[in-house]
């Protein structure tokens, strides 16, 4: 990321836009590549300058970086892709899929606006040579996006079409043991470079939704399984749901509530080895749902004969 623009030119953030054109002048005599053959570091000081003249020469472009609209670099930013700080809007456009995206080339290409200006001030100073400015390429500026995923998706892995708001649509991957803040990069599909830059990049930050049944910790996952109480006491064989579908679990005679068995290599997927974790069934003993008299007396009689503390 470009230094602090007001800092590169050396001026404070309530300069006049005399005080930032004067500013740029100086240090573009002073770091001019004509004056300054073969000097590597001058030319990019003076790539540095002449990036930041592009943001505070531009009247629009100073308000929307004090506003924190836009960073040095001349990108919109973001908290956390939730909400934009500073200035009113939403820049967010709901894009495919539950996607959420924003241009961050902040409208127009980076230079265009207030180009004129700094042309002008550089042919004033060298004539024609100050056009040799212009031949510096800028890489272009990325443009992100959020997409909400589903559990199988980053299980199995998928593909999923995002729609951009100026009409292109992308085939994004979505790689099996994707996790939620994990950003996928397209190179070379962002915002369009200036003087033959680089194009910027798409990076689409990945958020992976709730699950109604499943909870997800690192590879492996867990959930609650409702278990009726003659089977727990009697042990069955129940219908479990995985992320693969439904399979048949033996729950052991006398189960307890809270009691977890494991269904191996049925969990998410490990990121690194690519293997999958475990799946954890936590037993949940579940009475009918309208009162059954027959298990009342006998609840009753068991009470009264066979009394119980339950332990921890």
């Amino acid at each position: 990321m470009a230094k602090d623009p007001y800092s590169e030119l050396g001026v404070a953030r309530g300069a006049s836009e005399d005080d930032i054109r004067k500013a740029f002048r100086k240090l573009a005599k002073d770091l001019h590549p004509d004056r300054n053959p073969g000097d590597k570091k001058a030319e990019e000081r003076f790539k540095r300058v002449s990036a930041a003249f592009d943001i505070l020469g531009d009247p629009e472009k100073r308000a929307k970086f004090d506003r924190g609209q836009i960073d040095a670099d001349g990108r919109e930013t973001s908290q956390g892709f939730g909400g934009f700080g500073g200035g009113g809007g939403n820049p967010f456009r709901r894009g495919f899929g539950g996607a959420e995206f924003y241009n961050g080339g902040g409208g127009r290409g980076h230079g265009e606006a207030g180009a004129g200006e700094f042309d002008d001030i550089l042919s004033e100073m060298f004539g024609r040579a100050g056009q040799g400015a212009r031949n510096f390429a800028f890489r272009g500026s990325d443009v992100k996006a959020r997409l909400d995923v589903d559990l199988e998706d980053v299980i199995a892995g998928a593909s999923r079409r995002v729609s951009f708001s100026d009409g292109r649509q992308l085939e994004v991957t979505i790689p099996r043991g994707a996790a939620t803040g994990q950003v996928l990069r397209l190179r070379g599909q962002g915002m369009a470079g200036r003087n033959g830059g680089a194009p910027g990049d798409a990076l689409i930050e990945l958020r992976v939704r709730e699950h109604p049944i499943f909870r997800l910790d690192g590879a492996d996952l867990h959930m609650d399984l409702p278990v009726s109480i003659p089977d727990a006491v009697l042990g069955a064989k129940v219908e479990a749901p995985t992320p693969d579908g439904p399979v048949k679990l033996s729950v052991p005679s006398g189960s307890n509530s809270g009691a977890v068995l494991r269904l191996k290599g049925r969990g998410a997927v490990d990121a690194a080895t690519l293997r999958r974790g475990d799946l954890f069934a936590h037993l949940q003993l579940v009475l009918p749902d309208a009162p059954d008299p027959e298990l009342v007396r006998f609840c009753e009689t068991w009470r009264r004969e066979r009394p119980y503390k339950p332990g921890r």
